[in-house]
């Protein structure tokens, strides 16, 4: 558990390293510009740490369910080495996804304004900026954000649904409380994650609801990493 927290920290720590020292820079220093080549690095990051972080929390739901309903043959089935493919399989796709929609937008043509309506390079205010025709990358962002939603979810829901079920068939409260103080935290930051990420990109925007996506993105950038250690403490 704590090898997969260490990682878990590690993304925050990232995430908050790409999008926080330019909001700082723009906020303090007042230097709003930023080339184009330094607008894709940091959305290929930025998006690289929110998939693996995603990819993460999925991985620790199945790691709860084998330490709640198989504890005596956990250290056989969690294995170091198994832990290490997980967790290198987490960050190679999430690197994947992101080089795919970065790919996407780097293949647009920008050749009208160049003024970005928002403090950070979110996807849906670069694909503002363009003036050609953005089929394939919305199809590109639509089938991984479907699709890695739907992963996670079918993971996280199937992993708890044995664990509620093993839950019952517990005679001992001891061990309820030491079930339930294990799963909570873990549940919190999904349920935090999953709802800020439903909002921001499941949900189509307009230019008249910028405020609420740049709100949003304010809440992912800056309030999850920052609350993931405290809910992991609990």
């Amino acid at each position: 558990m704590y090898f997969f927290l260490s990682h878990l920290s590690f993304l925050d720590i990232c995430y908050s390293s790409v999008i926080t020292p330019k909001v700082l820079e723009i906020l303090v220093v007042e230097d709003r510009m930023i080339s184009f080549n330094g607008c894709m690095t940091q959305f290929f990051l930025g998006y690289a740490c929110v998939i693996t972080e995603m990819f993460m929390l999925a991985v620790m739901a199945y790691d709860r369910f084998v330490a709640v309903c198989n504890p005596l043959l956990y250290t056989v089935a969690m294995s170091h080495k198994l832990c290490a493919l997980l967790v290198a399989g987490t960050y190679i796709w999430g690197g994947l996804c992101s080089m795919t929609l970065t790919y996407s937008l780097v293949g647009l043509s920008y050749c009208g304004s160049n003024i970005l309506d928002h403090f950070v390079y979110e996807y849906s205010a670069i694909l503002s900026l363009s003036c050609s025709d953005p089929s394939f990358s919305q199809m590109a962002c639509f089938i991984i954000s479907t699709f890695n939603e739907a992963c996670n979810l079918l993971i996280i829901m199937a992993s708890y649904v044995f664990i509620v079920a093993t839950v019952i068939r517990m005679p001992s409260k001891g061990d309820l409380h030491k079930v339930f103080s294990t799963c909570t935290s873990h549940l919190t930051a999904i349920s935090i994650f999953h709802g800020i990420i439903l909002l921001l990109y499941s949900v189509p925007h307009d230019k008249s609801s910028w405020l609420l996506v740049k709100v949003e993105s304010a809440l992912n950038a800056v309030m999850i990493p920052k609350l993931n250690p405290l809910i992991t403490k609990m």
